[in-house]
């Protein structure tokens, strides 16, 4: 079966939704533009840290509970967040600003490690995610995975788009539409799923010229 042509999708993202205008104020919604270049390495592990605390939680928790986070973790500096002694994880594990889930906090440290990783790499580590190639999703979410604690699957996706990368979020709404768009024909994680979804975002945006985010929030809106 033939890939639907993006106009197909957001024709019926439209009828869907009410219509051209409402369909937009819906996708912008959903959008979040950003240069991931200019933030500090600090702002970089915190939304690492704000979406590993959210993942299996409530996010309205986390987000009342985030300006204690912040101040437990030093507000996310790298220095003191690479390491992590017996005694401090003993103090965090009953901070009660914090969730307390000792993997969740190990996993700070872990990717306070990743941060200075890609820092070392390329400047800063919002620079090194800023370059990565926008047609290469795929092995930037293999790279967080590899190389960081608790950045696989959505975590790692919801990373991306807050800190204003442009790309897909494989929500269940979007394996839908990539299912009913004739992309894939089963779950969306495998390699060769994932290669599939990589080349019709690729094409999707040579098609339309728009961020691969709006594609996505499209995609979620003609099915959802």
């Amino acid at each position: 079966m033939p890939i639907e042509s993006f106009a197909e999708i957001r024709r019926r993202a439209e009828a869907r939704h009410g219509g051209a205008a409402a369909l937009d104020k819906r996708i912008a919604e959903g959008v979040r533009p950003g240069d991931p270049a200019a933030l500090s390495d600090d702002r970089i592990l915190s939304e690492m840290a704000k979406r590993v605390f959210q993942a299996g939680f409530s996010w309205k928790v986390i987000e009342r509970k985030w300006s204690g986070i912040e101040e437990a973790f030093e507000q996310f500096d790298i220095a003191v967040n690479v390491e992590l002694s017996a005694a401090r994880l003993a103090s965090l594990m009953a901070d009660e600003r914090i969730v307390r889930n000792k993997a969740k906090i190990l996993a700070v440290r872990d990717n306070a490690l990743l941060v200075e990783q890609m820092a070392a790499l390329d400047g800063s580590a919002g620079r090194f995610l800023a370059n990565w190639d926008r047609a290469d999703q795929a092995g930037l979410m293999d790279y967080l995975k590899r190389h960081g604690n608790r950045l696989g699957g959505a975590t790692g996706q919801y990373f991306l788009r807050f800190i204003g990368w442009d790309g897909f979020i494989l929500s269940k709404d979007v394996v839908a539409a990539l299912g009913h768009a004739g992309v894939i024909d089963g779950p969306a994680g495998s390699k060769s799923a994932l290669a599939k979804i990589q080349a019709a975002f690729n094409g999707w945006e040579a098609e339309t010229g728009l961020p691969r985010a709006a594609i996505s929030r499209t995609l979620a809106l003609s099915v959802g």
